[in-house]
């Protein structure tokens, strides 16, 4: 107990600092704008949204179901609210809790004394464990590994009963708390199932000690019944957990951007296979060597292997065949078996003594430092005592120790090789959490091989220094990299090493809300030195700067291919205002052959973007025919992978201004049937429904709308406007205030929320809307000639009259600014007030 308390007190302590830190990276998603966890959210949707609050089945949601860790967030949110140290307090509590768990297990495994404290301690002290206890989000991988090691220990415990005897039920009923454990720890995280296959790889080969020949004759033995059947339930439980949480997500794998993982999205069979066999050595690596650390991997951090002439090639060759060699010396047996005696005292034969005509192996405790090693005649003080005591009274065999090592290590990091299914990664430290206790396990038991083998006491002092130094240097490096993980502006400087591009450009974005222009803006030009067609980039670039030549940004976007330069260019025109010049972009854009292109992939993608936002500025334009045509082109050019949606949906609504609406009604229904929860097509084919007088089903397109996000004050101005139209004022006038109050910084949604409120005779709420409106936009002369009229309406004739006058001043030939100013002023007249035209 001592050894546990030590090890998770050193977790602690190492972790303190973190509680100052503030939220960083992905945290903002999971806590801060997660609705999960609000009160007034019932708690029951927890189980039917992803890990970022969106709901399971939604085509844009993650797929990461874990409710018992946004729980756990939403019992630190009704604590201590939106205070960062509540949630770091809870995972590095949870991580020494972990760390106690562990060596608990590494107790019985490697013989207890400092074998199972050092194992302890590299799993407290790896700097590897760092994003997954710092940064909060992670505490999904460590809550996973909680029950992980609590679903392990439950089977061992099922183990050592069942041994006993088939009519122990106690043991059966561990086996059901291990598989509830499991259960556990997939909804923390979903590689927590991999403890099932880590329990199989413990009963066969440190349980049962079976090595290579007895693997093969394990069917036929009938002694071997019981072990059959926990293996048979352990199966069953992985399968139907699994189905379990396919069926939940709603069948479909989830969607990742190009980004997040290239090789994924690579159309080169061979590219795909070099860079997936290299990533586990790549993961390797940093729990070997943590030196090169940081929050994000995605991009171009790992570059892809394209070629058998990439010398990563050999880094996977290395690995690979290490690994080979560890399964085999694992499997092949040791000759010497060990025993762990009652008096402490350790023992060693050459396997095997015969007592009353029987074959029983014998075992030593060959880790303990400072006791005698065998003698030559291969006793310990002259006698060898005969074993009849339980499996677990004994050590494991050193192979079949490096069995279960190497299972810990690779079992449950199988879900993020790529190889059962694509992942949103190409390398992420946090999922590192639990594969790193088998490399804890393999390091120390390794290091206590070599310190059995050596027999001079120089050498065993040396290997127990370089250990101790060890522990120290990964601890050093662990403390050094909370220091990181403290805010965003140091997580971000952080990781330029590994992911320039997004690194520099989210340091960027923090130096830019700090107000340090002149910093952020070379952050955003190095961002774009590394990677020059992030089009958020070039506009944040913009926005801070002034004369920034064309050519210059587009030497920065070339690099990466003609198409994407044309399409970021065309967009950042677009947001100028420059429409002409932004058409012409894209035109150009359109007309690029895909010839002899580094990515012609994406270079098609780019060219159909280019084309949809051509078609959307001609429609805006009124140019429905020639946004058609080029829509249709669109439709000819675009690759498998593009998402059409918001391509069809443009289509229908350039059918629906030509009064073409069999045809708009086609494209909405291609629209929806492409992303059945497309937001803006549920409100097109809305209206277009009410429009053919299919009130009650356009009625219910505006209330799935809604419900797909509750959050978009759009959806409620469609619904309200289609309201009004059905003589529905007060209800109308509910969806325009929900609109103004969701979308507030919108001037379109609180000018017609205005309008609304206007029209179901709410004029006090209206005049506050428009007096929002036009200080969203105080020279657009329509905003401050309705917002004089509703002052002229509520009898506020001096402050309407100076609106009238300014709304002149912005566009004096407008008519009915003149007109309504006109019977203000007769009015002003017969109240004897004088107008201040006059």
């Amino acid at each position: 107990m001592i050894t546990e308390l030590a090890c998770g007190a050193a977790a602690l302590v190492l972790y303190l600092n973190t509680l100052d830190a503030d939220f960083c990276y992905d945290d903002s998603r999971a806590i801060k704008t997660n609705q999960d966890l609000l009160p007034e959210t019932p708690w029951r949707n927890v189980f039917y949204d992803d890990f970022w609050g969106t709901l399971l089945t939604h085509s844009g949601s993650h797929k990461s179901y874990r409710p018992l860790c946004t729980l756990s967030f939403r019992l630190n949110y009704a604590l201590a609210g939106l205070e960062p140290w509540g949630y770091h307090l809870v995972n590095v509590c949870l991580h020494g809790i972990v760390t106690g768990l562990f060596t608990t297990m590494c107790r019985p495994l490697l013989g207890g004394g400092p074998w199972s404290l050092v194992a302890g301690l590299l799993f407290a002290a790896h700097p590897v464990h760092t994003e997954a206890v710092a940064g909060v989000v992670g505490r999904a991988d460590v809550g996973a590994g909680l029950f992980f090691l609590l679903s392990l220990l439950c089977y061992s415990h099922h183990c050592a009963l069942r041994w006993r005897g088939p009519r122990s039920g106690r043991a059966w009923l561990w086996l059901l708390g291990s598989v509830l454990a499991a259960a556990g720890a997939m909804l923390w995280k979903e590689q927590g199932v991999t403890v099932l296959g880590v329990s199989a790889v413990y009963d066969l080969f440190i349980f049962h000690r079976f090595q290579l020949p007895q693997l093969y004759a394990l069917l036929g033995k009938r002694k071997n019944a019981p072990l059959l059947i926990s293996l048979s339930l352990l199966a069953g439980s992985g399968v139907g957990l699994l189905a379990a949480r396919v069926y939940w997500m709603g069948n479909k794998p989830p969607n990742f951007s190009n980004s997040d993982n290239p090789a994924a999205d690579s159309p080169h069979l061979l590219t795909r296979t070099l860079t997936f066999l290299h990533l586990p050595a790549a993961n390797f690596w940093l729990l070997l060597c943590p030196d090169r650390l940081s929050f994000d991997w995605s991009m171009d951090a790992l570059p892809l292997l394209r070629t058998f002439a990439d010398w990563r090639n050999f880094q996977s060759l290395a690995f690979y065949a290490g690994l080979l060699f560890l399964v085999w010396y694992g499997l092949r047996g040791s000759p010497i078996v060990e025993k762990r005696e009652a008096n402490g005292k350790s023992h060693v034969t050459n396997g095997k003594s015969l007592t009353n005509g029987h074959c029983h192996h014998l075992h030593t405790d060959l880790g303990s430092p400072g006791e005698p090693g065998p003698t030559k005649n291969g006793t310990q003080n002259g006698t060898a005592k005969v074993h009849h005591n339980a499996p677990w009274d004994s050590l494991p065999p050193t192979g079949n120790l490096l069995m279960f090592s190497l299972a810990l290590l690779t079992l449950p990091f199988l879900p993020a090789t790529n190889l059962l299914f694509y992942v949103g990664f190409v390398v992420a430290e946090r999922v590192l959490y639990i594969p790193s206790m088998g490399f804890c396990m393999l390091v120390t038991v390794g290091l206590r091989s070599l310190y059995v083998a050596v027999r001079s006491r120089r050498h065993r002092t040396l290997l127990l220094c370089s250990t101790v130094g060890l522990v120290l240097l990964y601890g050093a490096k662990t403390a050094l990299r909370n220091r990181d993980w403290q805010s965003e502006e140091t997580l971000y400087r952080s990781g330029i090493r590994v992911n320039p591009a997004k690194a520099w450009g989210n340091l960027g974005n923090v130096l830019k809300n700090q107000g340090k222009m002149a910093e952020a803006e070379g952050a955003y030009r190095n961002a774009l030195h590394f990677r020059g067609n992030m089009a958020d980039m070039l506009y944040n670039l913009l926005a801070i700067t002034e004369g920034v030549g064309w050519d210059s940004l587009l030497n920065h976007i070339l690099v990466f291919g003609p198409s994407a330069a044309y399409l970021n260019t065309g967009i950042i025109l677009t947001s100028q205002g420059d429409v002409e010049e932004a058409k012409r972009t894209f035109l150009t854009c359109s007309q690029i052959p895909d010839e002899n292109l580094k990515d012609p992939h994406a270079h098609k993608s780019s060219v159909t973007s280019c084309l949809y936002n051509l078609g959307k500025l001609l429609h805006e334009q009124g140019q429905q025919e020639e946004a058609l045509v080029v829509y249709k082109e669109a439709v000819q050019k675009m690759p498998r992978q593009f998402a059409p949606q918001s391509l069809f949906n443009m289509m229908g609504e350039a059918y629906m201004r030509l009064n073409r609406l069999d045809e708009a009604g086609h494209w909405y229904k291609e629209s929806l049937n492409a992303k059945p929860d497309h937001i803006p097509a549920h409100l097109t084919y809305g209206k277009l429904l009410s429009i053919l007088g299919q009130t009650a089903e356009a009625e219910q397109y505006f209330l799935k709308a809604i419900q797909l996000d509750p959050t978009k004050g759009n959806c409620y101005m469609h619904y309200g406007q289609f309201l009004l139209e059905q003589s529905r004022p007060g209800e109308a006038a509910v969806m325009a205030e929900r609109a103004a109050e969701l979308d507030s910084g919108e001037f379109d949604v609180v000018f017609n929320a205005a309008h609304m409120l206007r029209q179901a005779s709410l004029n006090e709420k209206a005049e506050k809307y428009y007096f929002h409106a036009a200080a969203l936009r105080p020279d657009y002369p329509a905003a401050l000639m309705n917002l004089g009229a509703i002052l002229h309406l509520n009898g506020k004739l001096q402050e309407a009259e100076a609106k009238y006058l300014r709304a002149l001043q912005l566009r004096p030939d407008d008519l009915i600014t003149q007109s309504n100013l006109r019977k203000l002023w007769n009015i002003m007249e017969r109240q004897g007030l004088r107008p201040a035209a006059s």
